[in-house]
């Protein structure tokens, strides 16, 4: 039994091809070495084990002499000349290759593997992890619903968000020491929550989408975030709809004010105005405010108010009341 089982250390079975050794090196390289696990001992330990058995088993010739006198393979020349009888050398310093692992650097094979792991080439998972490439975080989008009033006057919202970034101690690797992190479990990105205050620009409608720049999800590799875009709802209001940038309204008029004309205060976003109401005015007919509708989006200037007349009939008529719309009938007798 040999003292030091390379194919053990690698992981593969004795009769294992040169491609399987190849593979399992490769593997087992990216997890355990020391750039990966820095200051870790028990990582760069087990590195060495591992460059020193890849150095001997990917060799065939060396291969061949290690199946036969195990780790006394590099005195397998010196056996032969003894007539095939294996000797102690164990008292003596002996370097091969690149067993020496890690602080020996690599040669032959080993290194080109190195090499190619570096450069990211043959799939280099390590090669991203390591140096990871910089990429810009995702565009994020925020349902945000206001009132008609913040639209039309603007305003600051706080918002309250939430984003996953690299884990900042396995750097979005998703182990430590070959383990899962215990910080992501694994999963390489921890959510963090911010609050953020943004500006609600004058005139935004439902379906509007706000472009906050820069305060999107994380980028990776020092990457630049992503874009935050607010997509906006306007709540339903009470006394307007609206029509692009102009507001309906329904105003309501005294049935005497109809017929013989008068003034009416019409309700706006700033406030009451007065609105003239020509004598016999008809149910339903409108009447335009010019410049009390919604601010412009990203423009100058307002839409307008239109205002829908609703004839009001009276109510609970006094007699007096009701003899007066007798004689009315009477005068404007029907059909």
């Amino acid at each position: 039994m040999a003292a030091k089982d390379y194919y053990g250390i690698l992981g593969v079975k004795q009769g294992a091809s040169g491609q399987d050794i190849k593979k399992a090196f490769r593997k087992l390289a990216r997890k355990y070495h020391p750039d990966i696990n820095p200051n870790d001992k028990a990582s760069e330990a087990k590195f060495k084990q591992i460059n020193e058995a890849y150095e001997v088993l990917s060799d065939k010739d060396k291969r061949k002499k290690y199946d036969k006198f195990g780790d006394q393979w590099p005195y397998a020349d010196q056996f032969a000349k003894a007539g095939g009888q294996r000797q102690d050398f164990s008292g003596r310093d002996f370097n091969y290759g690149g067993g020496g692992g890690f602080s020996g650097g690599f040669s032959g094979d080993v290194g080109s593997i190195f090499e190619e792991i570096l450069r990211g080439g043959g799939g280099g998972t390590y090669a991203r992890a390591r140096r990871p490439r910089a990429s810009r975080g995702q565009d994020l989008e925020y349902a945000v619903e206001i009132t008609l009033e913040e639209a039309f006057s603007g305003g600051m919202r706080m918002l309250n968000l939430q984003d996953e970034k690299p884990c900042p101690i396995c750097r979005g690797g998703g182990q430590q020491q070959g383990k899962p992190c215990p910080t992501c479990r694994g999963a390489g990105a921890v959510t963090s929550a911010e609050k953020l205050e943004v500006k609600v620009p004058l005139g935004v409608k439902t379906g509007s989408r706000v472009r906050i720049a820069g305060k999107g999800g994380q980028g990776h590799g020092g990457g630049a975030r992503g874009n935050l875009y607010l997509k906006i709802t306007v709540k339903p209001h009470k006394l307007f709809e609206r029509k692009g940038d102009d507001l309906l309204s329904t105003v309501g008029v005294p049935l005497t004010v109809a017929v013989l004309g008068g003034e009416i205060k019409v309700p706006t976003l700033t406030g009451r105005l007065a609105l003239k109401i020509p004598a016999e005015t008809e149910n339903g007919k409108a009447f335009r405010l010019a410049k009390q509708g919604m601010p412009r989006l990203g423009g100058s200037g307002r839409g307008d108010l239109i205002a829908r007349v609703s004839v009001e009939l009276p109510q609970k008529l006094s007699a007096e009341e009701r003899e007066l719309f007798k004689q009315l009938g009477q005068l404007r007798p029907q059909g």
